[in-house]
């Protein structure tokens, strides 16, 4: 098998993985509160675990995660109607276009995540016109530290578009776009960051991804909003 068969093979295996997600989410869908608090996105919000980390809070809370490792403002666009406007949320916290932003082919384009993310919201706010709506800021990244299996070469693929400074053109971009449609811009960042700006190594898995530990970092600054 060529490395260019083995890349296809990869694709279609992980494009499967998505489409079945979707399934699950529709099928859980049917068994769902109404009204509730959704969370949706990539996997930077599936891999959120608010409802284990919840539990230390006073205030107790519905929460549905309908994120999708993955995705990028296209995707989320196509299957809206599942992860969120099928639930009639409340109040929706969503996080996606970091995909966007680490393109694999290196054709990020600022202006084509805005007219997703655009098309997403407009949408969001004909169906779901009462619902309170939280865009929130994208986590920074940590493209120095040394993780395992990460060689020079995977590195520098990964973070080829996906920089911190990327991110930052990127929340200033969406905070305006959140204001156009009357929605909150939220950055419950605070405390990821080390001294330089980047995502505190002890918090993440490979530079983006973060575990438990920066989660209870972000849900502690969310607290207000739930």
């Amino acid at each position: 098998m060529t490395q260019e068969e083995f890349d296809e093979m990869m694709e279609i295996q992980w494009q499967r993985e998505k489409e079945e997600k979707v399934k699950k989410y529709s099928i859980l869908n049917t068994l769902a509160l109404k009204g509730q608090t959704v969370l949706a996105g990539s996997s930077l919000m599936e891999f959120f675990p608010v409802n284990e980390l919840q539990q230390t809070l006073e205030k107790q809370t519905v929460i549905y995660n309908r994120g999708i490792a993955g995705y990028v403002t296209r995707e989320l666009l196509e299957v809206l109607e599942v992860c969120v406007l099928e639930l009639a949320p409340s109040k929706l916290f969503i996080n996606i276009g970091t995909n966007d932003i680490s393109s694999a082919d290196g054709e990020y384009e600022l202006g084509k995540l805005l007219a997703n993310y655009n098309e997403i919201l407009t949408r969001i706010r004909e169906r779901l016109p009462e619902c309170k709506v939280y865009v929130m800021a994208y986590y920074p990244v940590n493209a120095k530290a040394d993780f395992p299996g990460m060689d020079e070469e995977m590195r520098e693929n990964y973070f080829r578009t996906r920089t911190n400074a990327a991110l930052l053109e990127a929340n200033s971009a969406v905070e305006q776009l959140a204001g156009k449609h009357g929605y909150e811009f939220i950055n419950v960042n605070e405390g990821l960051m080390d001294a330089e700006g980047n995502l505190k190594e002890e918090y993440t898995m490979d530079g983006v991804h973060m575990y438990a530990n920066g989660y209870a970092v972000v849900l502690n600054n969310l607290k207000g909003y739930l």
